[in-house]
């Protein structure tokens, strides 16, 4: 009877050792280790255990049933390990169409979004173009009525002048001895009147081309201020500032 509990015993050490089948409570076991404690438990346990001689007499359907239920166990367990990748291939596809479907409608959002800060840029810029113009205008008007007074003035002002000048010629004139010193002064008044003549319209051409440079140094900026939209539109690195460039000019 020594030998039946040493032969169990070196069973049950192969049985907790033996390699576990994947996903079954079963396991792996060398058969010809296993026969061999068998026999040996069969040929220790005395002849009147007719109970124990059917458990053995039954040992090939007991291992037969086993490896029945071990291939059914295997069945199962690869059906549903298939049912499960099905799932979740499944699972996989409608979170990828789901966010396939999110990203196209973050993408027509952005696109509309960005459409609409270009409209809105275009009309900036085409309201900024035209009150430019109207600025330009006001201001080409302004310089030329100032021009066209400042030329009147002058000319008036040539105009008196050369008459005092024609006058005082005149009252010299019926002077003998200061008929000389007459006509240099007329053409002294005369040439004075000339110079503040051109002095009037240099300085009227002078004002005139200052306020142009000013409406232009605007245009610019106005310009430089739509490149600038349209460059970060392009890019996508923001919304368009496009008061930057010129919002101190139109205050």
């Amino acid at each position: 009877m020594y030998r039946v509990f040493e032969a169990l015993d070196e069973l049950v050490a192969i049985v907790e050792e033996a390699r576990g089948v994947p996903m079954t409570a079963g396991c792996v076991v060398p058969r010809g280790d296993v026969l061999e404690l068998l026999d040996d438990v069969r040929d220790a346990i005395p002849g009147e255990l007719d109970d124990a001689q059917d458990v053995l007499d039954h040992r090939d359907k007991l291992v037969g049933d086993a490896r029945q239920n071990a291939e059914q166990t295997v069945t199962r367990a690869n059906a549903e390990a298939h049912e499960t990748i099905t799932d979740a291939r499944e699972n996989a596809d409608r979170i990828l169409a789901d966010a396939k479907a999110q990203a196209d409608r973050m993408v027509a959002e952005a696109r509309s979004h960005a459409e609409q800060l270009v409209h809105e840029a275009r009309e900036e810029a085409d309201a900024t173009v035209a009150e430019g113009q109207r600025e330009y205008e006001s201001v080409t008007s302004r310089a030329r009525a100032e021009s066209d007074r400042m030329i009147e003035s002058g000319k008036a002002s040539y105009e008196r002048s050369v008459a005092d000048g024609l006058a005082e010629q005149e009252r010299l004139v019926s002077q003998a001895e200061v008929v000389q010193a007459a006509n240099a002064e007329s053409a002294r008044v005369i040439d004075a009147a000339h110079a503040e003549s051109d002095r009037l319209r240099s300085e009227c051409d002078l004002y005139v081309d200052t306020k142009l440079a000013e409406f232009e140094d605007f245009l610019n900026g106005t310009i430089r201020s739509v490149g600038r939209g349209r460059q970060q539109l392009r890019t996508g690195t923001g919304v368009p500032d496009y008061d930057a460039g010129y919002g101190d000019r139109r205050r």
